[in-house]
């Protein structure tokens, strides 16, 4: 997968914008908000938001159903249809976020931060600052954002089944300054208590270990598919070659064995929290 900086991409993100672009239009010319837009299709705000600031593809069968909704005969259908196939597809994960928000079960390995989901926002704010070449403040503004709306999967009224291992060297830096970290780590704490969750810490010490390859996520969609997602230093990449998955999910499995058990991690946690 390429790179997020490729140039290819910085078009790809021209185009997306343009078609957000489009759907804006048509929707204020039809007297809709974003919100009634994503009422009368069951899709909510945000989805529509996310189209038309450009940060999430639209896709062929929403686009024919914004096309009836809005009367615009065609027009957006079309432009899906005609853009490049590498410029159909999200940047970033976007496809994973849809599956995310609706999964049955999600499964996330972290070695050098908490994971995303489990993030306070001044962690989120700090984990966005470290990037380099620099965020500007509007972007860490909406990652911030983006990051913090996410984590609504966690709350929702059909609970979901989530696990997280988190390597003990995510919990050893002080990422945002010594505030950010306690607070942090409270809500870390306060998470492992969550219907639904399981939270499991991969000590330092152990002789063996699964997760050498780095970090990644799995989830079951509501279909019972498995999908993953992975992020790199070189971009981020969409996985759902059954092969591919299977491997991922056999690494999960034995990780799950070798970190301490939730109670254990509790525990961790309460020490952690009783040096502040």
């Amino acid at each position: 997968m390429q790179p997020r900086n490729h140039p290819s991409r910085r078009k790809n993100a021209t185009t997306l914008r343009l078609v957000g672009a489009q759907l804006a239009l048509f929707r204020r010319l039809a007297g809709y908000t974003q919100r009634e837009l994503g009422d009368r299709l069951s899709i909510g705000e945000e989805t529509i938001a996310s189209i038309e600031q450009g940060r999430r593809p639209l896709k062929p069968d929403l686009a024919d159903r914004l096309d009836l909704e809005l009367g615009t005969r065609g027009v957006l259908a079309v432009a899906v249809e005609y853009m490049p196939d590498s410029e159909k597809f999200p940047t970033w994960g976007a496809e994973f976020f849809d599956d995310e928000r609706d999964c049955l079960a999600y499964s996330s390995y972290e070695i050098m931060l908490v994971p995303g989901l489990l993030q306070t926002p001044g962690y989120a704010e700090a984990v966005f600052r470290t990037r380099v070449p620099l965020y500007s403040e509007e972007e860490v503004e909406r990652l911030v954002e983006e990051r913090i709306e996410r984590q609504a999967v966690l709350h929702r009224k059909a609970p979901l089944t989530a696990s997280f291992i988190i390597y003990e060297a995510a919990l050893k830096d002080r990422l945002g300054g010594d505030e950010v970290y306690a607070e942090q780590l409270k809500h870390l704490r306060q998470c492992a208590d969550l219907r639904g969750v399981s939270l499991q810490i991969m000590p330092f010490g152990r002789t063996t270990h699964a997760g050498l390859g780095g970090p990644f996520v799995l989830l079951e969609t509501r279909q019972h598919d498995l999908v993953a997602y992975t992020d790199t230093h070189r971009g981020s990449q969409f996985i759902s070659d059954p092969d591919e998955v299977s491997k991922l999910a056999m690494k999960y499995a034995m990780l799950r064995t070798q970190a301490l058990n939730p109670q254990e991690t509790r525990g961790l946690l309460d020490r952690l929290l009783g040096e502040l």
